[in-house]
């Protein structure tokens, strides 16, 4: 089975063209004004690698994990990364496609979605590789294929462990802040909704079930709700949504249909969450980085003030804060050869 494309897997890491490895480029362009205010000492922190995105920290703020494609090879991979000494390091199997990657709270392992069992990989791999020969410069699309699990596997690259084995797609997840739990988006009843199941895989509970697509789901810093976007009200542009963990009680964030808002983010003081957005009234638009504050009123999470955080011509996604929340990362266009890149900032905001 396979799902349709959704616009936040057509923009995820936006397609750009591939680049070959080469020297380091000269740096990012300067922030505007605008960026100024939010953001200090911007650097771009993923080099070599034809593109890469969807960067999370680890527990100490230390190292990253990451998606990139490796030279040669069709689909992503999965990648950790020192920020003080910026080598990659290979930690998925090298086949298949990989996706969103995330750190156990622990630090010792490292949560990823694979489609490396699927039966015909040598054919799907050579269909990939003759794709790219006849031109190369399709707009990247997301599958949801349907023989992509969960796993997590050592920093050290062993013990690799199967977590999900039900039939569809079961990707982008994440742990609670204890790490006990894992939020997960799965079509195992035939349309993408948010799951939460234990860290070993077991009790797997689901908590949406609306029709159209549910993902990129994640925890509030106190666990008690899940953020999500979705495209249930209009196909492909997406919103924002909010939902306790037991699955009772749920929140829209956003609501302006014209416009895709997606990869939301909460700050780890849980005051305020960071997203992706971009105005669609006209055409496909450049997408930028919002804040929205929350509180909570009633035992319901509510949305506050919206803040715009970039605003050049250049495609910003993904973005997340470090574990002390004094910095983020983002994947963005930024670089000089406009490859999507990760882009490591400063924030200036005060919790």
């Amino acid at each position: 089975m396979k799902l349709r494309v959704t616009i936040a897997g057509c923009l995820l890491l936006c397609g750009v063209v591939a680049t070959t490895r080469g020297a380091e480029p000269a740096g990012p362009p300067p922030l505007s004004e605008l960026e100024s205010r939010h953001l200090g000492n911007l650097r771009q922190v993923t080099h070599g690698l034809p593109r890469a995105g969807e960067g999370y920290f680890s527990p100490d703020g230390k190292s990253i994990v990451y998606q990139a494609y490796p030279v040669g090879y069709p689909f992503y991979q999965i990648y950790t990364q020192s920020l003080e000494k910026g080598e990659p390091r290979l930690i998925s199997t090298g086949r298949g496609r990989t996706t969103c990657s995330y750190f156990s709270p622990d630090g010792k392992t490292i949560l990823f979605a694979s489609s490396h069992t699927d039966p015909n990989m040598e054919e799907t791999e050579y269909k990939a590789r003759e794709e790219a020969a006849k031109g190369g410069r399709r707009r990247y699309q997301w599958d949801f294929d349907p023989h992509m699990d969960l796993y997590t596997i050592g920093l050290d690259g062993r013990g690799l462990k199967r977590l999900t084995d039900a039939p569809g797609y079961d990707a982008e997840g994440s742990y609670s802040a204890d790490g006990k739990q894992i939020v997960f988006t799965s079509s195992r009843d035939g349309d993408p909704d948010i799951y939460i199941m234990n860290a070993d895989g077991s009790n797997v509970r689901q908590i949406t079930n609306t029709p159209g697509y549910d993902g990129g789901p994640f925890f509030s810093p106190d666990s008690r709700w899940v953020i999500f976007r979705s495209d249930r009200q209009k196909e492909h542009m997406l919103q924002l949504y909010a939902i306790s963990v037991d699955g009772k009680t749920e929140i829209q964030l956003t609501s302006n249909l014209d416009h895709v808002n997606w990869c939301p983010f909460f700050h780890p003081s849980g005051k305020y969450l960071i997203w992706s957005g971009a105005d669609y009234t006209t055409g496909r638009g450049t997408f930028h980085l919002f804040t929205m504050e929350l509180s909570v009123t009633e035992g319901k999470l509510a949305a506050g003030k919206v803040t715009q955080i970039t605003d050049i011509d250049r495609m910003d996604v993904l973005p997340v804060f470090s574990p002390d929340g004094k910095q983020m990362m983002w994947t963005s266009t930024r670089s000089a050869d406009n490859s999507s890149q990760l882009f490591l900032a400063d924030w200036l905001r005060e919790k």
